[in-house]
């Protein structure tokens, strides 16, 4: 990326983090750690990456893109909304009664592929379409993007062996591996490491970078697939909660909520973070 890009990348995470915060607070619901820590990689994915339209959300040759981290979806709905697929005021409703936006992605929604929330549905969904593709000779590319949480299940590894076994170089998995999840460290609870060599056995091709230096970001998708005939895994070592410092790393902002104080702190740090 240019400095030019690099800059607008970074205004749009910006954005991003004050409308989380704030559909959050209004809305009265959790997962703001997860939506800040994959602030940084939804603007890269968006505007330099995937070969998609706002103004014709359901192109036919456009790339998917599937979000299994559901209960992060208020970030994918802010990226969604700055770059013009539906209107901003729509954030405004976000886990609202009779609002548009629920708290977990909905299809509904333009932009969006497919409605997910309980973890481990978007990878087996993601190899589906990966699959219609290479039967039908479509190029179009699909991209997943997963977490510590969503590895949890049996039914994402289920899909990472099947996808491996098949040699889908058109599937594209993106971690965001921050550590945490609902209850306390990943290592704690399922403990994944060494991910990057699991994912190898698998048939995988694995890259490993930083998710909060878009550059990196921008480079580790720059070219896809990573290698011929093996889909592609790029893990991202994020940090839950990242831009808010109370929030930084403290596995209680899965499901925190935010008081009008705390609401206040939070946005004159990512407010200021120009």
């Amino acid at each position: 990326m240019n400095e030019q890009q690099r800059q607008e990348c970074h205004e749009l995470a910006r954005k991003v983090r004050i409308h989380c915060l704030k559909m959050v607070h209004k809305g009265k619901s959790g997962h703001i750690g997860s939506m800040l820590s994959m602030a940084d990689i939804l603007p890269v994915l968006y505007t330099r990456i995937l070969n998609v339209d706002p103004k014709e959300p359901k192109k036919a040759d456009r790339d998917r893109f599937i979000l299994s981290k559901g209960h992060g979806g208020a970030a994918l709905l802010a990226t969604l909304a700055e770059l013009g697929y539906f209107p901003l005021e729509w954030l405004n409703e976000y886990y609202c009664d009779n609002g548009k936006l629920s708290g977990h992605i909905s299809h509904h929604i333009p932009g969006v592929e497919f409605s997910t929330g309980s973890l481990g549905h978007g990878l087996p969904v993601a190899c589906g379409m990966a699959m219609a593709a290479k039967q039908s000779g479509k190029k179009h590319r699909i991209f997943c993007m997963s977490s510590d949480g969503d590895l949890n299940e049996g039914s994402s590894w289920e899909a990472i062996m099947l996808a491996g076994q098949h040699h889908w170089d058109n599937l594209v998995m993106l971690v965001d591996y921050n550590r945490l999840q609902a209850l306390g460290k990943s290592r704690d609870i399922i403990d994944l490491e060494s991910l990057k060599e699991k994912l190898e056995i698998f048939g995988w091709a694995v890259r490993e970078a930083d998710g909060h230096d878009q550059a990196a970001v921008y480079e580790s998708l720059r070219d896809l697939p990573l290698r011929d005939s093996q889909p592609s895994a790029v893990i991202y070592h994020t940090v839950k909660g990242k831009g808010v410092s109370f929030m930084e790393n403290e596995y209680k902002w899965h499901y925190g909520g935010l008081t009008d104080e705390l609401l206040a702190q939070a946005l004159k740090e990512v407010e200021e973070a120009k």
